[in-house]
């Protein structure tokens, strides 16, 4: 690493901890994946374990809550935080490798569509504009039918599509890039176009490309909490929050925390997110330091 990489990587790391929105996005997104790696450690009860004695409890703050149970109970007697954490497990895996495998496709094709130009650019451009064009929920729900139900497909519909968000975003920023002074330099010193994107127009797009991913996140962890709530997402007996939105519709009104607090969760989980990703577009991008500065 070169003494000036050394200075914009220290830069960047004084500005991230300067952010408030870095610093707080950062502490929600780290504690959702603790959650999550550790469920079977921290949550207090078996998600699955039925206790019919106890069905719908109240929070434990509440009146007739009890300690054994924190946030009460489900119909079925199940602990309503221990599902919450187990289901913070498929949300964060759904969202993460969703976003990964949109992120990697639709950059690509950005990075082709924006650099070479031409015939190129324009007939990525049209497919996008074509596969944008259709309704993103409802094209979510179909492919899902198609696919059939289970995880990986989830994770499968949602690449297919979202993609089109970071190849439509990126491109832009990538025809912005290739007319830079240095980009025609490395042209000019004969180095390859698989060098120069990679090595010059990269990095300069990475900073969008980092809060697309993080925004990627937070909408993969809905769209995942939306099949799971009309049943074609993962199995049930697997712990998702949309399963828990579907299951205490019946007895809302009688006991409201067994629907808010899922959504409570998922409200968290995609701030923070968005806020790390605004907060670290905001450290990397060196336009926003100036402004900010």
């Amino acid at each position: 690493m070169s003494a000036e990489e050394r200075s914009f990587a220290a830069e960047a790391w004084y500005q991230s901890i300067r952010s408030p929105k870095t610093i707080v996005g950062a502490l929600i997104v780290i504690t959702m994946i603790v959650l999550a790696i550790f469920a079977p450690l921290i949550a207090p009860n078996d998600p699955a374990n039925q206790d019919l004695a106890n069905m719908l409890l109240p929070p434990m703050w509440a009146q007739g809550g009890i300690s054994d149970y924190p946030f009460g109970t489900d119909s079925l007697g199940r602990c309503i935080l221990s599902q919450m954490i187990y289901g913070a497990r498929v949300a964060l895996m759904v969202g993460f490798l969703a976003a990964i495998g949109a992120m990697l496709f639709g950059t690509t094709l950005a990075l082709i569509a924006g650099y070479f130009g031409g015939w190129v650019d324009r007939l990525i451009g049209y497919f996008v504009d074509l596969w944008m064009s259709l309704p993103p929920v409802v094209l979510s729900l179909t492919l899902m039918v198609g696919f059939g139900t289970g995880v990986g497909n989830v994770i499968l519909s949602i690449v297919l599509v979202d993609w089109t968000r970071f190849c439509r975003v990126v491109r832009s920023e990538v025809l912005v890039v290739r007319r830079k002074d240095f980009v025609s330099a490395a042209q000019l010193l004969g180095f390859s176009h698989a060098r120069i994107i990679l090595r010059e127009i990269l990095p300069s797009v990475a900073p969008l490309v980092i809060t697309l991913f993080s925004l990627q996140v937070g909408i993969g962890v809905i769209v995942e909490a939306i099949l799971s709530f009309v049943g074609l997402s993962v199995p049930a007996d697997v712990p998702a929050w949309g399963m828990m939105i579907a299951s205490a519709r019946s007895y809302m009104y009688q006991a409201p925390w067994g629907i808010l607090l899922p959504i409570l969760a998922m409200f968290v989980t995609v701030l923070g997110f968005n806020l790390l990703g605004e907060g670290l577009r905001v450290t990397l991008d060196p336009r926003f330091r100036r402004r900010t500065s």
